[in-house]
């Protein structure tokens, strides 16, 4: 059988990552039959499932990109084909329904229709014989034909019918929307994409999630609505336990969640406490990109400062309430690097690190839109040998972009040896440089147009190029 998922139209490079995570955490096989990132309107086949309709409900009651499912009663290039399909496909189903309460809906992308024109294409549906009552508020089955327009056409290039089975999980953000979340703070991650992210990371009961940068912990807050165990840790262990009643534990208590809350350390990824065994389930982080000020790990800079500290009253000064840790300048490239080496030494197999990371600048043409052929700053993306990358999504700003990498890691017989060698006499050599090479410059040209709002006289100025004298200059800001 064949169903048509409802999708939204926004962040359509995240649409079908989640849901095939989604179906691999479920063990659902699910093969895609249509589909396109222009379109709301996908179509799957759900394969070797008993109850496949059950199957498809369970598939996108947790999808945050998902608005229903549908079971497919027919799908054409125009009205007389549609008919001619749902004839074909699901005369076999029509019988089941006929004395059932039922209402039929219209969903058109990029058109709209009037009252008569609707109530027309429904009665051009009368060839099914439902004897039942109509019912608007709450019938017994619902029936919805699809209209997907180019924008400004005036035909449609498909149309498709389908039955009611269920809705997606975006209620979920209702609930989660940080307007009404007890803890936050200006680097919080929106409700929407924090779930889906969790999604991505297979987030659910028996599993294990770590955020290593969780802040005020959106993350792991959205990884147990799932039913994740989860914990964390932050550079700044203030943001952890927060103030004035309002901290971490604050919102796992104000969603019920507190139980799957196993607490956050004051900790980063060079100085982790926690075991080096693969334990984890999901690596979930969004890390700090270095705009507004340079990077910073735990530890002093200087050799003569890397002692304890001991007070004048003989207290040790890192046991103190009120004690912040010092912090020494950090390299991004090297914070990524580290990054990976953590997730490949701490994830199960099958375990899956799911990452931000800014992607400097979606082109945009002379008036400062996206879409012309400027010139961007663009981060290769990070690779290690016992990751592989699962997919790729990446969130349009109006004048940057950042992207979602989702990696595995695969079983220890699939890493090639040769490459992991590689990667950890490279790390060696770092270590035993005592971290000279690294620097906290690593993103300035980021910073400098993320704060310009990526204006490419400013980038010129630092990479000149000749002018083109056809283009009219900016005016001044």
């Amino acid at each position: 059988m064949e169903y048509m998922v409802r999708f939204i139209q926004m962040h359509e490079e995240f649409r079908r990552p989640e849901l095939d995570a989604i179906a691999e955490l479920l063990e659902i096989d699910i093969s895609w039959v249509a589909y396109s990132e222009n379109s709301p309107f996908a179509i799957i086949a759900i394969n070797d499932v008993d109850d496949p309709t059950a199957a498809a409900r369970r598939l996108v009651s947790r999808a945050i990109m998902v608005s229903a499912i549908f079971e497919l009663w027919g799908h054409g290039t125009s009205y007389d084909t549609l008919h001619a399909d749902i004839k074909d496909r699901s005369s076999h189903l029509w019988p089941s329904y006929q004395e059932c309460s039922f209402r039929f809906e219209m969903d058109a992308y990029h058109s709209s229709h009037t009252h008569a024109q609707r109530r027309s294409i429904f009665e051009s549906l009368s060839y099914m014989a439902f004897r039942g009552p109509i019912v608007m508020s709450t019938p017994d089955e619902r029936f919805t034909i699809f209209e997907d327009y180019d924008l400004d056409s005036k035909v449609p290039k498909q149309v498709l019918f389908g039955r009611y089975l269920g809705e997606g999980g975006r209620k979920a953000m209702s609930t989660y929307d940080l307007k009404k979340r007890s803890y936050i703070s200006t680097t919080s991650m929106d409700a929407e994409l924090s779930l889906v992210t969790a999604n991505m990371a297979q987030c659910g009961p028996g599993k294990l999630a770590y955020d290593p940068f969780m802040g005020t912990g959106s993350f792991p807050v959205s990884c147990a609505h799932f039913g994740a165990a989860v914990f964390g840790s932050d550079l700044d262990g203030r943001s952890i336990r927060g103030k004035k009643g309002r901290s971490v534990m604050s919102n796992f208590k104000q969603y019920s969640t507190a139980s799957l809350y196993y607490g956050g350390l004051a900790a980063d990824l060079t100085n982790s406490p926690l075991h080096s065994r693969r334990l984890l389930d999901a690596i979930v982080c969004d890390p700090p990109y270095g705009v507004r000020e340079g990077l910073k790990v735990l530890g002093h800079a200087k050799e003569s400062l890397q002692h304890e500290v001991i007070l004048d009253n003989g207290m040790k000064a890192h046991l103190q309430a009120d004690y912040i840790p010092p912090k020494r300048p950090y390299s991004f490239l090297r914070m990524l690097d580290d990054i990976m080496d953590f997730s490949a030494s701490r994830l199960v197999d099958g375990g899956r690190l799911c990452m931000w990371m800014p992607v400097a600048g979606a082109p945009e043409d002379a008036d400062g839109e996206i879409g012309g052929e400027q010139e961007t700053e663009e981060y290769a993306i990070p690779q290690h040998p016992a990751l592989v990358v699962v997919s790729e999504c990446t969130q349009y700003f109006n004048k940057w972009s950042r992207r979602l990498l989702i990696y595995k890691r695969i079983p220890d017989n699939e890493v090639d040896p040769e490459a992991l060698t590689a990667v950890q006499l490279l790390r060696l050599q770092l270590e035993s440089n005592g971290h000279a090479d690294l620097g906290a410059n690593d993103l300035n040209a980021f910073r400098k147009k993320y704060f310009q709002g990526f204006k490419t006289p400013l980038f010129q100025q630092f990479h000149p190029e000749p002018r083109d004298q056809s283009r009219k200059p900016e005016p001044s800001t």
